[in-house]
């Protein structure tokens, strides 16, 4: 059975949210990591030094994923997390190697590119953000003869 395209289509805003809720869940992980130790300690052991560069990374993928899982201000924090994730690509696993999967890159490139296209498409109908931007309902339109008297 072939999906009407038209129908599957539809579907894209959802999909979005979707998308930026589990891959903000997925970074929060390594956020709390680095912070916490949770929900497993890093390869070196317990949490890292808060006054670092691990730990402002920590701080940035623990906080700015949860502002993103919520989809509160989303554009600059997906924005400035894109940049965090490009920084750490070429900090730390670019002079290893060229290719991603041979210097650990694979999920700073890809976290990279998953908030530059967040910060352009926006968070999507199910976010804080998408409820902030709705409308209250209009008041009725009232007649003179209906409209309260002074």
């Amino acid at each position: 059975m072939i999906m009407n395209a038209n129908r599957w289509t539809a579907w894209s805003p959802q999909f979005l949210s979707i998308l930026r809720i589990i891959a903000a869940f997925i970074f929060m992980i390594h956020g709390t990591t680095k912070l916490f130790a949770f929900p497993a300690p890093r390869g070196g052991g317990g949490p890292v030094e808060l006054m670092s560069l691990m730990g402002l990374a920590g701080a940035l993928e623990t906080f700015g994923g949860l502002l993103l899982l919520l989809g509160l201000f989303t554009r600059p924090v997906a924005f400035i997390l894109a940049g965090e994730m490009a920084v750490a690509y070429f900090m730390a696993h670019a002079p290893r190697s060229f290719w991603p999967t041979l210097n650990g890159g694979v999920a700073s490139a890809l976290f990279s590119f998953v908030w530059l296209y967040i910060s352009s498409a926006g968070p999507g109908p199910w976010s804080l953000d998408a409820l902030w931007k709705r409308k209250p309902p209009a008041p009725p339109d009232l007649t003179p003869a209906q409209a309260p008297k002074v």
